[in-house]
C-alpha cells in the first residue's frame, strides 16, 4: 500500500458473514451462551498497530480487559459494558465509545453488535 492509498470498508451496512474473517469465540466467556466474533481488518491486525477494522459479535457474556486504546462507533444491536468499579456503560446502534487502556470489567452483548473501530 503506497503512501496515497486510502484504505476503506465498502457499505458496511451490507457486509455479510462470508465477507469476514471468522475471529472465534470470546475468550473467558461468563456465561453458556458464547459471543462469537468476527470481522474485516483494513490497517494493521497481526500485531501491527493502529488497527482499524469492522467487528460483529454474537450475544452473550465476557470478561474484558483493554489493552490498548480504542475508539469505537457501534452500527447496530445493544450491549452493557460494566467496569470493575460498577459504572455501566449502555451501548446500543449509533453510539460512539472510547476505552482507554486499562478498562476492565464486562460486557454483556444482548442483540448481536457491529461497530468500525480504531486500536491504537
Amino acid at each position: 500500500m503506497s503512501d496515497t492509498t486510502v484504505p476503506r470498508l465498502p457499505d458496511v451496512a451490507n457486509l455479510s458473514e462470508s465477507d469476514l474473517a471468522d475471529w472465534g469465540e470470546v475468550p473467558e466467556p461468563l456465561s453458556d451462551t458464547v459471543s462469537h466474533t468476527s470481522g474485516k481488518v483494513i490497517v494493521g491486525g497481526g500485531g501491527a498497530f493502529p488497527e482499524a477494522g469492522y467487528w460483529r459479535c454474537t450475544p452473550g457474556s465476557w470478561r474484558c480487559e483493554v489493552e490498548r486504546d480504542e475508539f469505537c462507533h457501534f452500527l447496530e444491536g445493544s450491549c452493557l459494558y460494566t467496569h470493575d468499579n460498577g459504572e455501566e456503560i449502555a451501548i446500543k446502534g449509533g453510539d460512539t465509545a472510547w476505552f482507554p487502556a486499562g478498562w476492565r470489567g464486562r460486557c454483556d452483548v444482548r442483540d448481536t453488535v457491529a461497530k468500525v473501530y480504531l486500536i491504537r
